[in-house]
């Protein structure tokens, strides 16, 4: 199997605190599609869905909502962002 190396490209990307007010600060500054809120009990935000390219995804707290080389939107979990992202 071939190995390759991703290119280099900088992104504009967003971390979500989880709160419902930077939610929705959020869908209107990045004119994101919300399909849906998830709250608990309390009124707390557990995750709310936004459309991508390849469907619904879930963007929980703590997720990185990143706008693609076209203008996409998708979160990325925290983790992986560090593992695959660094200040430019």
């Amino acid at each position: 199997m071939a190995k390759y190396r991703k290119k280099p490209v900088v992104i504009d990307a967003t971390q979500w605190d989880g709160t419902e007010k930077s939610a929705r600060e959020l869908v209107k500054e990045l004119g994101l599609e919300m399909l849906s809120m998830s709250c608990d009990g309390k009124g707390d935000v557990t995750y709310w869905k936004i459309g991508t390219l390849e469907g619904g995804h879930e963007v929980t707290p703590g997720d990185w909502i990143i706008t693609g080389i076209k203008g996409e939107h998708y979160p990325c979990k925290p983790d992986i962002f560090a593992a695959t992202y660094e200040d430019a």
